[in-house]
């Protein structure tokens, strides 16, 4: 049975996102805000948004960042402006699915009144941790960048244990760095520990602060406090990888001249492809088994 999906806008990953659908058979690919795009995609319709026929749509596939809380959305290969409102919504069958990256009350209020399947890639644990992988690279990268010294023996504090902080610390003590890690629980201290790398409880970061060259954050919540940020010395650096706005104090940091950078979209930045196969294998999934696979 054939199929039509719809991709409104997107980055870069969504280039090789497009590409992997492509291979789906029976299916046809609406493309709207890729018109200014210098390649194109053979057997894909660039459309306009107005063209859209929701009610024909059978998968919508959002950018990276859904919408804000006005319904619109990010466009970065064109200059249309694309609202999704609730009448558009409403013209979407009950079966359609709809994919974005994160959600937002606007988006997840709206979908749930409309009874529409909403799937946030991005709170899925097997995206989070494929991700993870380039976010760790690019973090490296960035480390090399801004530092004169090597990786190897330098002093790493990763602020958290998730999904992301888990890689990033693994990938930074392969390279030979001292590496200590923040967690609030018990277990993860413990797993921490077993890694060989030292725990710190996230209440006692400010203790072990002054021993450190590289300050990466993974929370969402500020946990980099100024308490923290005071006893560093005044080489280091502060990569925060956490969702806008980060979970650091950057005004404080600014105070007292240690550079902090807000690290966003490091996958999308770094490794485009392999983030956009990621994303297109669980869409694919879905589409394959007609439900989610947990």
């Amino acid at each position: 049975m054939s199929q039509s999906i719809a991709v409104l806008g997107g980055d870069g990953r969504y280039l090789e996102l497009i590409r992997q659908l492509q291979e789906l058979p029976d299916t046809t690919i609406f493309l709207v805000g890729f018109d200014k795009l210098e390649q194109g995609f053979t057997g894909s319709k660039q459309v306009d948004f107005n063209d859209l026929e929701p009610e024909k749509l059978d998968v919508v596939i959002l950018p990276i960042t859904g919408t804000n809380h006005q319904g619109e959305i990010d466009t970065v290969f064109s200059d249309q402006q694309i609202n999704l409102s609730k009448a558009w919504f409403n013209q979407l069958r009950p079966s359609t699915l709809i994919f974005t990256g994160i959600t937002n009350d606007y988006l997840t209020s709206l979908t749930n009144e409309l009874n529409l399947q909403l799937v946030a890639l991005f709170d899925r644990d097997d995206v989070a941790i494929y991700n993870s992988i380039p976010t760790a690279e690019g973090t490296i990268m960035m480390a090399i960048e801004h530092t004169d010294f090597t990786i190897h023996s330098s002093r790493v504090i990763v602020v958290g244990f998730g999904r992301v902080g888990n890689t990033v610390a693994n990938k930074f003590s392969a390279l030979g760095a001292k590496v200590s890690v923040c967690a609030r629980s018990i277990k993860d201290l413990a797993r921490i520990t077993e890694m060989g790398l030292t725990a710190i409880p996230l209440s006692r970061l400010h203790e072990y602060s002054d021993e450190c060259d590289l300050l990466i954050n993974t929370i969402p919540a500020q946990v980099v406090t100024k308490d923290s940020i005071q006893q560093l010395p005044s080489h280091a650096l502060i990569y925060d990888l956490a969702s806008k706005p980060g979970g650091t104090d950057f005004d404080y940091a600014k105070q007292r001249g240690i550079k902090a950078i807000l690290a966003r979209s490091l996958p999308g930045i770094v490794a485009p492809k392999t983030s956009g196969k990621i994303l297109a294998d669980v869409v694919k999934q879905f589409l394959n088994n007609g439900k989610e696979q947990n």
